[in-house]
């Protein structure tokens, strides 16, 4: 039982924790007590704070995922990829300034295992710390919560558990999708988010559904950029994986271990296949413009043009090196609709890579949907001034005309031909070899 006494002023009761009183006066400014309140004491206000924090993460839904936060996620992802990196790092930092201070939508996008889900939870576990509530569900199970509460055994009615979901003061709203979903689905998913937009209430979505795969009105709604910022995580998932630098054969490609002095060769042969090694090696260093080598498969060209990316990576430098048949069969396959990305993305990445380096230019099938692809990526980087490589068996005379016109332009372009012959033509058999 607890001990009480009355003054003039209250009624003390006592703290069974620290003996003293269990609610007292705040002291003035002047050190006298200020009569006209009363708080608890620091027992009780813990107490309080500790039944608070319990309620709110009872609240939040996010039971297991209580351990994903900010200090259990690199600030640039799990990717070895410098541009995914830096892309990551932006959507890290919105996250982390959201969390703090939760206007508007924060919507991540990207494919399954980027890291979007832990963002999302470390905004909300950030909040509760902070004692503020939040809410998390995923979409698939909101959806199937709001169906059982038709059922006569449900503890809580449709009504309840939809209000409070719109209604959250943060929602974290995971895996969203409204593709391969019933109408009905749809229409409460659209029906919650446009309360929620409407209400200019804060929301972070997660998908891994493309902006533009998205219906289009949710995807008015997320491209306010007045209230929604919106971000994509590992853009470039795909072209990491397509990257032929992460091949073991052109990963070892290096200028150390490049031959450009081939005793075999006549002189001029070795003085132009040290020139060209030469060049190659300067552009390494500070790529600017175009370098295209040009000669017979098997002179060294694409050693050269692996060596210069091989460089940049070493100095943490993004570059992509690509093959031209596998570059089309890749955008080719973004048309499937198994694809995470979609081509209009890939192909922006792709124009846009700090350093592109073009193998075998001229080994793809002439079609016309081929001819325009390469056209347009050919045609950007020109009027962009990107730094390119490019090797090709042709002469500038076998190469579409409106391609090889930017490729000989002396101001932005340095095209050398490699007289070297195939240099797997001057490897001899061992001892030990047989021929059938």
């Amino acid at each position: 039982m607890d001990i009480s006494s009355k003054d003039s002023h209250t009624t003390k009761t006592i703290c069974p924790i620290c003996n003293g009183a269990r609610f007292v006066h705040p002291l003035l400014p002047s050190g006298k007590p200020d009569y006209n309140r009363i708080v608890p004491c620091q027992c009780i206000q813990d107490e309080i704070l500790q039944e608070k924090s319990q309620y709110l993460e009872q609240y939040s839904n996010l039971g297991a995922l209580s351990h994903f936060t900010f200090d259990t996620l690199s600030p640039q992802g799990k990717t070895k990829d410098i541009i995914t990196q830096g892309e990551f790092a932006q959507a890290y930092k919105a996250a982390k300034s959201f969390a703090d201070h939760p206007e508007g939508w924060l919507i991540l996008l990207g494919p399954s295992g980027c890291g979007k889900t832990h963002l999302a939870c470390a905004t909300a576990n950030q909040r509760l710390s902070l004692g503020q509530a939040v809410f998390y569900i995923s979409a698939a199970d909101l959806l199937d919560h709001m169906r059982s509460a038709f059922s006569p055994t449900s503890n809580a009615s449709y009504d309840e558990i939809f209000e409070k979901v719109k209604n959250a003061p943060l929602l974290i709203l995971d895996d969203l999708t409204t593709q391969s979903t019933t109408p009905w689905a749809k229409e409460k998913l659209e029906q919650l988010l446009s309360y929620r937009f409407d209400a200019k209430l804060a929301t972070v979505i997660t998908s891994d559904v493309a902006l533009e795969k998205m219906d289009e009105r949710l995807r008015r709604h997320i491209t306010d950029s007045n209230f929604c910022q919106a971000y994509r995580l590992e853009q470039e998932p795909s072209l990491v994986k397509l990257d032929n630098l992460q091949l073991k054969l052109l990963k070892q490609m290096t200028f150390d271990n490049f031959d450009h002095k081939r005793l075999e060769l006549p002189p001029e042969q070795r003085q132009n296949l040290r020139q060209a090694f030469h060049l190659a090696e300067e552009f390494s260093h500070s790529p600017e413009g175009w370098l295209i080598f040009q000669g017979v498969n098997g002179c060294g060209k694409t050693h050269l043009a692996a060596a210069i990316g091989n460089y940049q990576l070493t100095q943490g430098k993004p570059v992509f090196f690509i093959v031209i048949p596998d570059l089309l069969d890749y955008l080719r396959s973004t048309f499937s609709p198994q694809s995470n990305i979609s081509y209009d993305e890939s192909f922006e990445n792709i124009k846009k890579v700090p350093l592109l380096i073009l193998d075998d230019f001229g080994e793809q099938a002439a079609t016309p949907w081929a001819q325009e692809k390469l056209y347009q990526l050919i045609n950007y980087r020109y009027n962009a001034r990107a730094p390119t490589v490019i090797t090709t068996c042709l002469s500038l005379d076998e190469i579409e005309a409106r391609i090889s016109s930017r490729m000989v332009d002396p101001q932005l372009s340095l095209v050398f031909n490699i007289m070297a012959p195939d240099y797997r033509g001057n490897i001899k058999p061992s001892r030990r070899s047989t021929h059938y």
